[in-house]
């Protein structure tokens, strides 16, 4: 048997990397963070328990690379859903779809995102991996087709201001509505209630 090509090996590594990924999530989702165990992230996911160490330097960094993937898929989904926006109001209508994507990510996992705050702000900071270059890459392009004649600038405050929403969402006692977090961004960026998603904003 002929050995295997460079790319063949690639799309095999990417493959093994991207089922460790998910089943993170499935998992942390399921039994919260401590109760995970790299161990139980390689079964479920099919993979050599030494795999894990090799992609990831531990449990956290790939908590947050899971995540960021999950947020990068999510965000893709709602911003390519037909149909898809065109026209001067394009830009509006896609900045509205990303803020309704990320707090519906607050909203319908609140353990996994709560899990994954928790880690950016008092473990291990924000991890620059791939998963969070592509989430960010989305995040920038859609200020670019709101109309932001500073991306530069724009794209971080956008980061900050759903970053914040998420936590006020998951803060434990103290938690504010999806609806009111959301009426808040529309607000801030001149947005109609009526655009991206207004049903899913009334599930509380």
């Amino acid at each position: 048997m002929s050995p295997r090509s460079a790319s063949v090996n690639e799309e095999l590594r990417r493959r093994s990397r991207e089922r460790l990924l998910q089943a993170t999530v499935e998992l942390v989702g399921e039994r919260g963070f401590e109760a995970t165990t790299l161990g139980d992230i390689a079964r479920r996911a099919g993979a050599a328990r030494g795999l894990v160490s090799y992609y990831f330097p531990g449990k956290r960094q790939l908590l947050q690379s899971a995540v960021h993937r999950l947020m990068h898929l999510t965000l893709q989904a709602a911003l390519e859903r037909a149909p898809r926006p065109s026209g001067p109001e394009a830009g509006r209508e896609l900045l509205a779809r990303a803020i309704d994507a990320i707090l519906g990510l607050a909203h319908d996992r609140p353990l996994l995102m709560r899990t994954h705050m928790a880690g950016i702000l008092m473990t291990d900071g924000f991890i620059q991996c791939s998963e969070q270059q592509r989430l960010a890459q989305l995040l920038r392009e859609t200020v670019v087709a709101y109309g932001s004649s500073d991306p530069d600038a724009d794209y971080p405050l956008l980061r900050a201001l759903l970053m914040g929403a998420v936590v006020a969402m998951l803060l434990p006692g103290a938690s504010m509505p999806r609806v009111r977090l959301r009426a808040e961004l529309f607000q801030r960026y001149g947005l109609d209630w009526e655009l991206g998603e207004p049903h899913a904003a009334g599930d509380q």
